[in-house]
């Protein structure tokens, strides 16, 4: 006698790739009917933590399962940003906020219910990447938004200074997310770029930037450029300095810069990612710039120059500032 199996995705695999929680969409697809959840819930096996958002397992949802369970509550297309994004990029100096926060498409509504809040706009980030189990926003957009709902001025500048100065956000990006951003709320992050501009760029950039100016060799280099891939238009990394016509990138690296194995990780990516689309990365420890900056200059013009000659380019272009 034949028997028809039927396959249907796998119930527990589901539940450890999403931390044991489900969403009420995905009952059917792993064979859960309206029955089996009644029983789940009613015999305390699972929970609801969220509108339709379930936990499979006993106890108080972890901080990752928090941010996991907004994330399947807020649903497709979402972004996470504000203080719960910052966390997940590694920053240290976070305001406080109670609630996770997204963002979606304005065209769509989802209610509240703590602890998340979902913010429907227009310009959902163009430079958000998934993060472990989450799509979310790069670091300038998540600090612009969580600058404009923190209400201390000491904390927004803090969280902007820490961004900058560990390079996981410039300036320009940061300016750019104010400027196109609602302008409610954008008084505190205004006076923080002000504020960190002043006193925030590390000497070694600007030495570097100060002895390169000096150069009859060298055209105009773009400091702290938006840079996108020339044919598919995917963001990329943004270096100290960018010299477009030869696609050479400029990279002043220091031991501040590599705090933990995460940040040394994190900036030999940034360089591959450049690498891969042509660029050549020049790397510039603080020590040869203060000590040696005319042999940093010769270098510099010298791969220039080399680069012209073999008229070597990058699928690289930058973004107007």
């Amino acid at each position: 006698m034949c028997v028809l199996v039927t396959v249907v995705p796998d119930l527990d695999a589901l539940l450890r790739t999403q931390d044991g929680l489900i969403h009420h969409g995905q009952l059917a697809d792993v064979g859960i009917t309206r029955a089996a959840l009644r029983w789940r819930l009613g015999s305390g096996r699972w929970r609801e933590v969220l509108p339709g958002v379930y936990l499979s397992v006993n106890g108080t949802p972890t901080p990752r399962q928090q941010v996991l369970a907004a994330c399947l509550y807020a649903g497709r297309q979402a972004q996470l940003t504000g203080v719960a994004a910052l966390r997940l990029h590694g920053l240290r100096h976070l305001p406080s906020d109670p609630w996770i926060r997204l963002l979606v498409p304005h065209s769509r509504h989802v209610p509240p219910a703590d602890p998340v809040r979902v913010h429907r706009t227009r310009r959902m980030d163009a430079y958000a990447q998934p993060v472990g189990f989450a799509e979310v926003c790069c670091v300038a957009r998540a600090v612009a938004d969580a600058a404009r709902w923190c209400p201390t001025p000491r904390a927004v500048r803090a969280l902007v200074a820490e961004a900058v100065q560990r390079r996981l956000a410039t300036m320009d990006h940061l300016r750019r997310e104010l400027d196109e951003g609602p302008r409610a709320g954008g008084a505190l992050l205004r006076r923080a770029l002000t504020e960190v501009t002043a006193g925030a760029l590390p000497a070694p950039e600007a030495e570097l930037r100060e002895i390169l100016s000096r150069s009859v060799v060298l055209p105009a280099i773009s400091w702290n450029a938006l840079l996108v891939g020339l044919a598919d238009g995917q963001p990329l990394p943004t270096p100290d300095g960018w010299i477009d016509e030869t696609g050479v990138a400029l990279e002043v690296d220091s031991r501040e810069c590599h705090l933990t194995p995460a940040d040394w990780e994190r900036t030999m990516h940034r360089h591959n990612r450049l690498a891969e689309y042509g660029a050549l990365v020049l790397h510039f420890p603080p020590s040869r710039i203060r000590l040696d900056p005319h042999g940093v200059v010769q270098v510099v013009e010298r791969v220039y120059l080399e680069r012209l000659r073999s008229r070597a380019r990058a699928a690289i272009r930058a973004l107007a500032p």
